[in-house]
């Protein structure tokens, strides 16, 4: 089986780490516990997964907007 990443996955992964960070450090020193590492990664990852799910719709729905202005027979 093949266990390379596709490149939106590599780029999910990278966003969701970032996500997962700056999360962590806005916890206070006092309140980082293994279990709300283990819940913010799940979090980040999750939130963005759908964020770029999100975005990657409304864009191609305003390309297909767009194409249909383009070409008149479509519509």
């Amino acid at each position: 089986m093949d266990n390379r990443m596709t490149v939106l996955e590599g780029i999910i992964s990278d966003i969701g780490a970032i996500l997962y960070q700056k999360w962590w450090n806005a916890l206070p020193v006092d309140e980082q516990t293994e279990e709300k590492s283990q819940a913010l990664s799940k979090n980040a990852g999750e939130t963005t997964f759908w964020i770029i799910q999100e975005f990657m719709n409304r864009f191609n729905s305003e390309a297909e907007k767009l194409k249909s202005i383009d070409d008149p027979e479509q519509v």
